[in-house]
């Protein structure tokens, strides 16, 4: 955190470099995102390489245990939303409904579009062989899919999965009515990217195997932070983590299998 340039990945493309703010607009219009999101893909994909991962090959599971399906014996998955298609995605999982191998898809073009907050950053185009779908970030169905790992076979799980949410534990907001059509279209979007799955989350486990992690007004892309805000941050993630790991024991499945 305190060498990365976070001002990178906000980098202007096209006319956003020439016209400012006005260039992002023209952007957005016509590319669906006022930033390209190249430098994730720049910085990322050297920082993986340099631990041997480039595909999803080399996250494969070697373990027959992992799980029923062969197709999700992988180390990694993540989440994309498929405007196109109008449905989540869940990489290496689904790239089979693409007519792709996943073991020979790159892992960092499956984060970048799995990055690609609506409107912000560009979407990715995905080649398919009845023609190309569009991705965006899949936070816009399932902001927080901490249950992918769970078993759905009745197998008890060996080990627990815990989850790190970058926000305050859920809070109620003042009840108001929404009337207009804008107001519904807009509070809609709102609804799917934010935690719309809220109620009983203590009752149903969620909460119990997750890290709150309070941001304040921090938001996904304010790049631009100070160090001391920046540094209150990661203070905030060793906070939670603490509390968490303290009541770690109250975490854990009942009967664990070996």
């Amino acid at each position: 955190m305190a060498d990365l340039d976070h001002r990178r990945f906000a980098d202007r493309s096209g006319l956003g470099k020439v016209a400012g703010p006005a260039g992002e607009a023209i952007e957005v219009v016509v590319h669906g995102g006022g930033h390209s999101g190249d430098h994730l893909t720049e910085w990322l994909g050297p920082l993986l390489a340099a631990v041997g991962v480039r595909t999803f090959a080399d996250l494969r599971l070697d373990d027959p245990e992992a799980g029923p399906f062969d197709y999700q014996r992988y180390s990694l998955v993540v989440h994309a939303t498929d405007l196109s298609r109008r449905a989540l995605v869940r990489l290496p999982w689904d790239y089979s409904q693409y007519g792709k191998n996943a073991d020979r898809q790159l892992v960092v073009d499956a984060v970048r579009a799995s990055m690609s907050i609506p409107l912000y950053f560009r979407p990715v185009q995905v080649e398919t062989p009845s023609g190309a779908v569009t991705w965006v970030d899949g936070g816009v169905l399932a902001n927080y899919p901490i249950t992918v790992f769970d078993r759905t076979d009745g197998v008890a799980p060996r080990w627990p999965t815990w989850g790190v949410k970058l926000s305050s534990r859920p809070k109620a907001t003042p009840d108001a009515p929404v009337r207009t059509g804008p107001g519904i279209a807009l509070d809609c979007l709102r609804a799917l990217a934010t935690d719309w799955n809220r109620y009983r989350l203590d009752e149903e486990g969620v909460s119990r195997r997750t890290m709150y992690v309070d941001t304040g007004t921090v938001s996904a892309v304010d790049f631009e932070i100070s160090d001391v805000r920046r540094r209150e941050l990661f203070e905030h993630g060793k906070d939670a983590a603490r509390q968490f790991l303290t009541q770690m024991p109250s975490t854990l499945p009942r009967n664990p299998v070996p």
